[in-house]
């Protein structure tokens, strides 16, 4: 184990101290761990395989389908349209328009799969609503920031995909496990908005009231998220299609959206194709060096290890479930979500099949706590894309208003360590 957590240091003085990228720390000290318990040959030779195989692997296709689907998605404005018809069902609420962003950002979850671009995009969208009928601005880039965090959660999840391929997990049987948490999540959300309201109703007043025609009018606008929604993960679900298959029925329906929308002109393409490039290219570099730096670990003792010491002290289950749901809490509020699971699930995830949990209801655990570490200071990753696209709100503002929404998250962890049927009921019926 000692060499495990030298690795550990010496990857978080390389990332955080010198600022070395966190794909290549991991890859240089997973390189330098492997050459010193083999040889610098077969260090070497980890790499090229690593790479290779990383590069050409099947089910990491789904990865760029979905991020291409996200893109096109944001190209073609249906956030508009879901933020409009949440609104006019709840925005003549006190808060409503708050609640109302958090619904869209779940609708929109549904069909973009990341969080950070559902941050981007409701802020745009939804914060001069709420300026313009007197929100505190704590209230709205809080409900934005939390709102965003939907995204990782509500199927599908690019998070989701990697914490299937690093597991070996069924990532199909992942989607479909985070639609009760997903729904869930967003009541409580809502319920934080209320609680704000209540305690300064002048927080957020209501806005204006719509008729039923209105309803019913906004409600038909969104029938292509909702058929986008229904062809990805209804196909899944129902065994019509993998994930994979899924991914590039999503990317090519929201396309096809795009184009009749007229949103997509030639130089568009050529945007959403790059973002994705770019996007892509940044998760398979930190994919790889993570892989790199995991296979160092497991030469190590340090899986065994752990496993051992939960035996030899016969610590209790649920305690040892609390304690990595705290020690992911933590890190989650100083590294980047995709690299602190890279990072921690090749650790953690051998102990929690030894005590025989379902992986997939794990797997739904650990996006619920990357959830709250997007919205967690310091490095909260949600908070500073609101940040950097309303600069005049400061960090302070920012940290206060997601305050009550990181406590109704944690709410939603503690019912889903109690309660796993909540995760794992669904994906029980799939074919």
């Amino acid at each position: 184990m000692t060499e495990a957590l030298a690795g550990l240091a010496a990857f978080l003085a390389l990332a955080f101290f010198l600022r070395v990228p966190l794909a290549f720390a991991m890859g240089v000290v997973g390189f330098a761990g492997v050459a010193y318990k083999l040889n610098p040959g077969a260090a070497a030779s980890l790499v090229a395989q690593v790479t290779y195989e990383t590069g050409l692997a099947y089910t990491l296709s789904v990865v760029p389908l979905f991020i291409l689907m996200g893109n096109f998605v944001v190209r073609s404005g249906m956030s508009d349209e879901l933020y409009h018809a949440a609104y006019t069902f709840l925005g003549h609420r006190r808060g409503g328009l708050a609640m109302s962003t958090v619904v869209a950002c779940a609708g929109f979850g549904a069909i973009c799969g990341s969080s950070v671009a559902t941050a981007a995009t409701f802020t745009k969208v939804a914060y001069p609503s709420m300026r313009r009928f007197g929100y505190s601005d704590s209230l709205a880039a809080g409900a934005i920031a939390a709102g965003g965090t939907l995204g990782i959660l509500i199927p599908p999840s690019i998070l989701m995909v990697i914490y299937g391929i690093i597991t070996e997990s069924n990532i199909g049987k992942l989607f479909i496990a985070g639609i009760i948490p997903g729904i869930l999540a967003t009541v409580l959300l809502c319920l934080a908005v209320a609680w704000i309201t209540w305690r300064n109703p002048q927080a957020g007043p209501p806005g204006e009231a719509h008729s039923r025609a209105e309803r019913i009018a906004a409600t038909k606008k969104v029938w292509p998220e909702v058929l986008l929604f229904l062809c990805v993960i209804g196909g899944i679900y129902g065994g019509v299609f993998t994930a994979t298959e899924g991914a590039g029925m999503g990317a090519g329906a929201a396309c096809l959206f795009a184009i009749v929308r007229r949103t997509l002109n030639w130089r568009t393409l050529a945007d959403v194709l790059l973002e994705s490039v770019y996007t892509t290219s940044m998760i398979f570099m930190i994919l790889i060096g993570a892989m790199i730096f995991a296979s160092f670990v497991n030469y190590t003792s340090m899986p065994a290890d752990l496993k051992n010491l939960v035996t030899r002290y016969e610590a209790h289950p649920w305690m040892v479930i609390a304690a990595i749901c705290v020690i992911y809490v933590v890190l989650g509020t100083a590294m980047e979500e995709l690299s602190m699971i890279l990072l921690t699930v090749p650790l953690f995830f051998p102990v929690v099949m030894a005590l025989g949990y379902d992986p997939i209801w794990f797997g739904i655990i650990v996006v619920i706590v990357v959830q709250i570490g997007l919205i967690s200071p310091p490095v909260g990753m949600n908070i500073f894309v609101v940040k950097k696209l309303l600069p005049h709100i400061s960090i302070g503002t920012l940290f206060s208003g997601v305050l009550p929404f990181n406590i109704a998250l944690v709410v939603l962890l503690a019912i889903i360590v109690a309660f796993p049927e909540l995760a794992t009921y669904l994906p029980k019926f799939m074919k």
